[in-house]
């Protein structure tokens, strides 16, 4: 039955009443959703059931009040941007300096775990007390350790059999260096020197070492000089002309033609010119020359002059800072050079600051005082005077030098 309301519509038909519920309104708002990218829809308020918030578009909370007294936000100085860090002047300098030290002591490390050792000095009845300054024992050996039979031709070595076998020292040194400001002193004691060998009575002092090793001859050159010996450094023929060719020669001024008899090793004038290993070795050898009439005498002065020149080489910054000459040098050291067991780098390094001044007079060099031209014997009362003045650091007198 169908119900119709008879008023001013002319009996027109009502429409049934909509079904309660969301579910029109669910519709509806389905019907009105904005498209995706459209942002917000001008019909959300419309269709929002009232008495409803959306949450998704909350009002925004109140603006935030700053206490009284405080300077409002806008007031605060601008924050600065995070600063870069830079190197001053002064830490790079700090970094290259701790590299440098860090450096230093790499090679102190190697040199002091790599330098060969050798007992040489001990205590024993009668040993000289230690006096003034410290006291070096120099030997250069004719020892052929490590070298070829074509190195032993090249450097004109000689055979062992010949030179009577065994070790035996081509250069015997005394340096000493003292406490005070009187200058350094490196003495030669010449091989043939006539003396005392302790237990084997009399005989050339080079002997000892054939004898006994470092360990005789550092107690013979103690009985000998009286001087009591503290550090001992030993180089043979190979180790020599290394270290000589390691730093690219050693620059020499030779006043006359050397011309070697026995050896075959000839070496013209000129001023400067570079001697290599093999010439370098001649050149300390050398006696049965025109050259050097005073046959041990004139050897053992060119000895000195050689050491000269070369430490003063290799403590100059063309060998220090050239890396290729001083890492070839730093490599050969290590098996050149022999010391005493109780003997370290710093010691070494001490002894090559002081020979510095070879070349320059900054240093005395001599040969104790002998009676003749062969050098076998000492002039007792002169080389009492050169011990003396050494034992208690004073001057070297000029009357009993010998050049």
């Amino acid at each position: 039955m169908v119900m119709t309301y008879r008023g001013d519509d002319g009996g027109r038909r009502m429409p049934p009443p909509r079904p309660s519920g969301g579910r029109s309104r669910d519709h509806q708002r389905a019907q009105m959703m904005p498209l995706p990218g459209r942002g917000r829809s001008p019909y959300d308020e419309r269709t929002r059931p009232m008495g409803t918030r959306d949450p998704e578009y909350a009002p925004p909370p109140p603006p935030r009040q700053d206490p009284p007294g405080r300077p409002a936000r806008d007031d605060y100085p601008p924050s600065r941007p995070p600063r870069r860090r830079r190197w001053s002047i002064g830490k790079v300098l700090g970094a290259l300096v701790l590299v440098f030290v860090v450096f230093l002591a790499g090679i102190w490390v190697y040199l002091e775990f790599s330098i060969k050792r050798v007992d040489a000095l001990e205590d024993y009845s009668g040993r000289p007390v230690a006096a003034s300054g410290t006291n070096w024992l120099i030997v250069g050996s004719d020892s052929r350790e490590g070298l070829t039979a074509e190195d032993e031709e090249r450097l004109a070595t000689g055979d062992v059999a010949a030179a009577g076998g065994g070790q035996r020292t081509d250069t015997i040194m005394v340096a000493h260096l003292p406490d005070n400001s009187t200058k350094p002193t490196l003495l030669s004691l010449p091989r043939d020197s006539q003396v005392s060998i302790p237990g084997h009575g009399k005989n050339k002092i080079n002997a000892a070492f054939s004898l006994g090793g470092p360990k005789l001859l550092a107690q013979t050159v103690e009985g000998a000089t009286g001087l009591h010996i503290d550090h001992y450094a030993e180089i043979g023929f190979g180790g020599f002309a290394k270290i000589v060719d390691a730093i690219g020669g050693v620059e020499m001024c030779i006043d006359k033609d050397m011309n070697d008899t026995v050896t075959g090793i000839s070496i013209k004038a000129g001023c400067p010119q570079t001697l290599d290993g093999r010439s370098a070795l001649g050149f300390v050898r050398m006696r049965h020359s025109d050259a050097t009439p005073r046959s041990d005498l004139d050897r053992v002065a060119n000895q000195r002059k050689f050491i000269g020149a070369l430490v003063s080489q290799i403590a100059s910054p063309g060998t220090l800072l050239n890396p290729f000459d001083f890492f070839p040098l730093l490599s050969s050291a290590p098996d050149a050079l022999t010391m005493d067991s109780g003997d370290h780098v710093h010691n070494l390094a001490g002894l090559a600051i002081a020979m510095r001044g070879i070349s320059s007079g900054g240093v005395v060099t001599t040969t104790v005082p002998v009676t003749s031209g062969s050098a076998e014997n000492w002039d007792k009362a002169k080389s009492k005077q050169l011990f003396d003045a050494l034992k208690n650091d004073a001057e070297v007198p000029d009357s009993v030098i010998v050049n």
